[in-house]
């Protein structure tokens, strides 16, 4: 069961995109992107992931540039996710912002590979 306060800091990250996450969501929503549904800023386990395909079993994460600062937080927290069977992907902002293209080719890419 997802706690009140995680669902609800969810919702105030959702509301509060940057600039990298309203491009890549433009194009993942709706399921514009290969009919593949996708939600974001959800809440799975303790953790809330930027992107997720529950029928892929794919996570999508951006990072910026506080991402360097916690990335032994970024590393347990993937292992985590990766041990209820997800796979995890990342992108910098940058990528998403100056490449949207390739990002897309390469999360299309993810979506056909199985799992381990």
């Amino acid at each position: 069961m997802k706690s009140k306060k995680l669902i609800k800091h969810a919702g105030d990250l959702r509301k509060n995109s940057t600039d990298a996450e309203r491009k890549l969501w433009h194009r993942l929503r709706s399921r514009n992107f290969f009919n593949l549904k996708f939600r974001r800023q959800e809440p799975i386990d303790k953790y809330i992931v930027d992107f997720v395909c529950y029928e892929k079993k794919l996570i999508i994460e951006l990072d910026g540039g506080q991402h360097n600062e916690f990335m032994e937080k970024d590393i347990s927290r993937t292992e985590a996710l990766q041990k209820q069977g997800y796979k995890i992907i990342r992108f910098w902002n940058n990528e998403v912002l100056n490449n949207i293209d390739g990002v897309l080719i390469f999360i299309k890419e993810n979506c056909n590979t199985p799992l381990l």
